[in-house]
């Protein structure tokens, strides 16, 4: 079972593994380029997710993901994919969907997301 942590969290979590998947190595000021955040609050959330072993940060500043990081990244990734999708079919727009998957995905609960990708899959 994964515990649970905050929003923003998660969001920095999911956004290191999406910058993963298309860069050789992820840095702060990627994930503040990526989020528009300024690069003090990448640090400050970056020590806080060092600081809960979801991360961890060579000494050339490369971020990687732990395998706690890693869970909580790919559930909330799968969340976002799967209710975007779902919405993009029910006729929503692709920007709107996403921004509204965005906002679910951190509230929904286990047994609600599960119920849902059972339905649509």
């Amino acid at each position: 079972m994964i515990m649970h942590i905050n929003e923003s969290a998660e969001n920095y979590l999911e956004t290191i593994l999406m910058l993963s998947k298309v860069k050789p190595v992820v840095r702060s000021v990627d994930i503040a380029e990526e989020l528009n955040f300024k690069k003090s609050s990448v640090s400050v959330a970056m020590k806080n997710l060092r600081e809960k072993n979801h991360i961890t940060v060579t000494k050339e500043g490369f971020i990687y993901l732990t395998d706690s990081g890693r869970e909580i990244a790919e559930m909330i990734f799968e969340r976002h994919e799967l209710l975007t999708d779902w919405l993009v079919r029910l006729g929503v727009d692709k920007e709107i969907a996403s921004e509204d998957a965005c906002r679910i995905e951190h509230v929904i609960s286990s047994e609600s997301f599960e119920a849902i990708k059972q339905h649509i899959l």
